[in-house]
């Protein structure tokens, strides 16, 4: 699902962080997003491998070393006293011909596997959106409870300089002044606790965006009235269920680890059949020992007669001198001692302690495990559009119900007023009634963004993303 994010405008200054910068700097700077990330490079890490895994290998090896004393000659097999050097080299190939396509289904489950860790990545962003979102919703309520209470100050301080002046006459005890003072102070109270739980969800939003606690960070404030929200006859829960099936990334990670989970079924029961490969190599070899050069010598009587028609012969054996030593040439043995090999070779297995078997039937199971999940999964989907759309319902009727008590609360209050200045209302009963007004624009104010709050849930479900 592509997350977009539209916010309105405010004239704030370009400085302040506006949601979408919010939610851009989050996707690139969260850690649980860069995490989900990482793990997409290792998928497609290992689809590579295996896709590597289906070309021919190929080899080459060297040794060389120093032989002394009575040792087999590397080249002629025979034991001799002799000190010599050699060399061999080795170049060797080979390459599956057919393996009942568990290569293929291997690669074909990493596949899936990586694009399941894509969708996992833009899951962990949607997430954190979500989160971003919210934040600064509780950012922006704080700021008008902040507001609220520096109006209850302003009027509780126009009330005690009226009160006041009204005292030093005579006109009113001294009661009533200082229950003013008393109520200025708690209405004091209320603004400063106000303004830190505005610092407090600041420093939770720099969390979210990765940003250092000490950084300058100020979000702007566009009124909660000019949030978009749809309607919520637009919103039934069926119609949202159906396409988030369709858009949420959840659903189509676990899609795809059931498709890969198959898949790796397939590659293990292709282990259990026999499999044909095919296999080629060179090599050759050096050696330098010293060969003795022999010259023809006189024949010499061996001592023997040989009786031809008769006649005796003496047998003769000709004689050999040595006329030096010799080495044949390294190139020379290269081409002598060149050998070339090439075959087909067949693995079949038969005792393997059970274990192709065991992993064909683990791979299985695991397949159950990931459609458990899917339809575990989509049943909490289910629940919690329902319950999301419930919610928006509740809170929409709560919203409207507490604009009526504002509205109610500030009528009385303003009867309250004019009776105090007429003297027929005690400075109790007056703050008890200014007190009911700020209860119910704080209750409403709640009511507002929770109503809010879940008319975007339910926007979110529904695959347009987040609108602030």
């Amino acid at each position: 699902m592509g997350l977009f994010l539209c916010a309105a405008a405010s004239g704030q200054p370009a400085s302040k962080w506006n949601i979408v910068r919010c939610v851009d700097h989050a996707m690139k700077n969260n850690i649980s997003v860069r995490q989900a990330d990482l793990q997409t490079r290792f998928s497609a890490l290992s689809l590579t491998q295996n896709k590597a895994s289906q070309l021919p290998t190929l080899n080459y090896s060297t040794s060389a070393g120093y032989r002394l004393g009575r040792s087999e000659n590397p080249t002629t097999g025979v034991l001799e006293d002799n000190n010599f050097f050699n060399l061999s080299m080795q170049l060797q190939t080979g390459v599956t011909i057919f393996n009942w396509f568990s290569k293929k289904n291997t690669i074909e489950a990493s596949r899936l596997s990586w694009e399941a860790d894509k969708a996992q990545v833009q899951k962990a962003k949607d997430d954190v959106a979500l989160n971003v979102a919210v934040a600064y919703l509780q950012i922006l309520l704080a700021k008008e409870q902040v507001n609220l209470a520096g109006v209850q100050v302003k009027q509780t301080t126009d009330q005690l300089t009226t009160t006041r002046k009204r005292v030093d006459a005579g006109a009113l005890p001294e009661l009533n002044a200082a229950e003013l003072e008393a109520q200025l102070a708690r209405d004091s109270s209320s603004l400063v606790t106000a303004q830190a739980s505005v610092q407090q969800f600041l420093l939770q939003m720099k969390a979210l965006l990765n940003l250092d606690a000490g950084e300058v960070f100020e979000i702007e404030t566009p009124p909660v009235d000019k949030i978009p929200v749809e309607a919520l006859a637009d919103l039934q829960p069926e119609a949202v269920y159906a396409l988030a099936i369709a858009s949420l990334p959840q659903q189509k990670i676990n899609s795809l680890r059931i498709q890969s989970a198959k898949k790796s079924v397939e590659a293990a029961r292709g282990m259990m059949y026999p499999t044909f490969s095919a296999f080629g190599g060179l090599g050759t070899s050096y050696v330098n020992i010293k060969v003795p050069n022999f010259n023809p010598g006189p024949f010499k009587p061996t001592g023997a007669i040989v009786n031809v028609s008769g006649t005796d012969y003496v047998v003769q054996a000709p004689s050999f001198v040595q006329a030096g030593e010799s080495s044949i040439p390294m190139g020379t043995q290269f081409r002598n001692n060149f050998a070339q090999n090439i075959g087909i070779g067949i693995s079949v297995p038969i005792l393997n302690g059970r274990s192709a078997r065991s992993n064909w039937e683990r791979n299985k199971l695991t397949v159950q495990q990931f459609e458990l999940q899917k339809e575990s999964g989509d049943m909490q989907l289910k629940q919690d559009i329902y319950k999301a759309y419930t919610d928006a319902t509740a809170a929409l009727q709560k919203f409207n119900a507490e604009r009526k008590a504002v509205q109610t609360s500030e009528k009385a209050y303003e009867y309250a007023t004019k009776r105090y200045e007429l003297g027929l209302l005690s400075t109790y009963d007056l703050l008890n009634s200014q007190n009911n007004v700020l209860r119910s624009k704080i209750q409403a104010l709640y009511a507002q963004y929770d109503y809010v709050f879940k008319m975007k849930l339910l926007e979110f479900y529904k695959g347009q993303g987040l609108k602030l």
